[in-house]
């Protein structure tokens, strides 16, 4: 069966999905597996998926979609599984703007049901030149290799959270920014969460001259299991480039589910970092993050910001009383850039 799509979800970005493809109708029930879906009905809230350019578009009722199967686990969003069996004219959900796509386990009452999509086939994808027969595309192909050791790295500076929407991808953009306006070679990196381009482009967008997030390496949603050898070979990548440092986001919060504790409890990993940013909502977050940075993960937070550091009400708890410079990315711009740039390369 062939298919011509109206919209090709950035997920599938690795394995290079034509406008028109070839579908399989065996559809291999696990993670990357790239899948053509019919949009089954309407809503008026998240009802968008971004494309492999990063551009949001509107998702109607019939449109052809190019998605991936994945998992998700977001406390503030959708959270859903791959099914044990995925076969033609199921109805799968459409789990994150990015082109997700898996049985949902738990809704949003902001977001609504999810919506749904039937399942159409497999994307077939033909990697040896003249070969008529195809293989069900997946991102593992074109994928960046996972690292086994972090090689020599350039300093890090690690942007963690302590939930979803605390402030991480904005407080990461300021802190490129402010480095590459001041002369410096900066590269940058989610290395956790679930796929969506929008943030290593909003990276790009403040100046920094190369991204990878975890979607590169192959992964749809990270996990404990995996984050440490993906964040490892992102970075081995990176650091071939030879940037003077890398900002790394950690994305979705520091007791998540997608590994962010694993990568904070590397010694690897934690050596090549100079800088630990932490994003929080409200000063009982900010201190919970700094005593299980200081008594679980061993590690000092250097600066906080996000949310909590909106006005001089959270500035002066959070440094009076847990003893950690407060600096809004958004009003204190210069004075977190010129904090991290310090860390990193001295007066």
């Amino acid at each position: 069966m062939k298919v011509v799509f109206d919209k090709i979800a950035s997920t599938t970005r690795n394995a290079k999905v034509p406008r028109e493809a070839i579908l399989s109708a065996h559809v291999p029930a696990k993670e990357g597996t790239v899948v053509a879906v019919r949009v089954k009905g309407h809503k008026t809230t998240y009802n968008s998926v971004e494309d492999t350019h990063g551009r949001m578009t509107t998702l109607n009722d019939g449109d052809v979609l190019a998605g991936v199967l994945g998992t998700r686990r977001a406390l503030r969003g959708y959270a859903g599984v791959v099914p044990e069996k995925v076969e033609v004219g199921d109805h799968l959900d459409i789990l994150n703007l990015g082109g997700v796509l898996g049985r949902c386990t738990a809704g949003n009452v902001e977001l609504g049901p999810p919506l749904q999509a039937e399942v159409l086939g497999a994307v077939l994808s033909f990697p040896v030149l003249g070969e008529r027969t195809g293989v069900p595309a997946t991102i593992t192909d074109n994928a960046v290799a996972w690292g086994k050791s972090l090689a020599p790295s350039a300093p890090l500076v690690y942007v963690a959270g302590t939930c979803m929407q605390a402030g991480k991808t904005f407080a990461c953009c300021e802190i490129i920014r402010y480095l590459t306006r001041h002369g410096r070679r900066v590269a940058a990196t989610k290395l956790t969460g679930v796929s969506l381009l929008r943030d290593t482009l909003g990276m790009e967008d403040r100046g920094a001259f190369k991204t990878l997030c975890f979607t590169d390496a192959g992964v749809v949603s990270t996990t404990p299991a995996v984050s440490v050898s993906v964040a490892k070979g992102l970075l081995n990548a990176l650091n071939e480039e030879e940037p003077d440092c890398i900002v790394v986001e950690l994305g979705d919060g520091i007791l998540g589910e997608y590994g962010v504790q694993s990568i904070l409890d590397d010694e690897e990993l934690m050596a090549a970092g100079k800088v630990h940013v932490m994003c929080a909502g409200d000063p009982v977050a900010a201190w919970g993050a700094a005593e299980l940075y200081r008594n679980r993960f061993k590690r000092p937070v250097h600066a906080i910001t996000g949310p909590a550091t909106d006005n001089g009400v959270g500035k002066d708890f959070i440094e009076g009383k847990i003893g950690v410079p407060a600096m809004n990315a958004r009003t204190d711009y210069e004075r977190l850039g010129a904090f991290v740039e310090e860390a990193l390369f001295g007066a």
